[in-house]
């Protein structure tokens, strides 16, 4: 059990510093919107990641059984990306206000960390993709199974909230100018994934 519980602890670990979308978003809006924020988009990348593991671990029976269904979630990713990243480019400058919210309330912010996460067919695979890893070569039971997703779950979204804390501790050094740049580095970053996203479903 100490074996999965570490490994699971250290894949959580690196799963959740790949730089992508969640990132981004963890610190662009704990920047902009205080800690509190960041922790609501943790939370719901950390719903997300929980229905991926359920599935990765008891198979996808339970999935409706709609043809290409794999494009159309990916599809739904891809516009949810791009109006994100459209938003970052158009939106006016930002205001660094603490504890103020844009948007004030934690439907708003649980869902776009559930949807960011959930969008992207990648995670999916990654999550079975270890799966399939752990029953085959480290030859765990499913008691073993479930300590390790458990750890790697927790692992995301301790670390998720650790990023949005110190990148809000951070903020006096992102000036409205630096935080102007970040948000269209961000957007740039969401509108990349999105024709990445694109190009792996529906063109390669």
């Amino acid at each position: 059990m100490l074996e999965a519980l570490l490994y699971g602890t250290l894949t959580g670990i690196g799963l959740c510093l790949t730089f992508g979308t969640v990132f981004f978003s963890l610190v662009q809006n704990s920047v902009d919107n205080g800690f509190r924020t960041g922790v609501k988009i943790a939370f719901g990348v950390f719903i997300s990641d929980v229905i991926f593991v359920f599935f990765a671990i008891f198979g996808t029976t339970f999935l409706p059984d709609v043809s290409n269904f794999q494009k159309w979630i990916a599809a739904a990713g891809i516009v949810f990306l791009l109006i994100l990243g459209v938003n970052n480019f158009v939106n006016g400058q930002p205001k660094i206000a603490y504890p103020k919210t844009r948007f004030g309330n934690l439907l708003y912010y649980f869902t776009t960390g559930f949807l960011l996460n959930a969008l992207n067919p990648v995670n999916f695979i990654t999550w079975v993709t270890i799966a399939t890893y752990i029953r085959s070569n480290l030859h765990f039971h499913m008691g073993q199974v479930v300590t390790f997703f458990g750890a790697s779950v927790i692992a995301v979204f301790v670390i998720e909230c650790a990023i949005a804390f110190y990148a809000n501790k951070l903020k006096r050094l992102f000036t409205p100018k630096v935080v102007l740049i970040f948000n269209r580095v961000t957007g740039a970053v969401f509108i990349l994934i999105a024709g990445q996203i694109a190009y792996t479903t529906f063109i390669k």
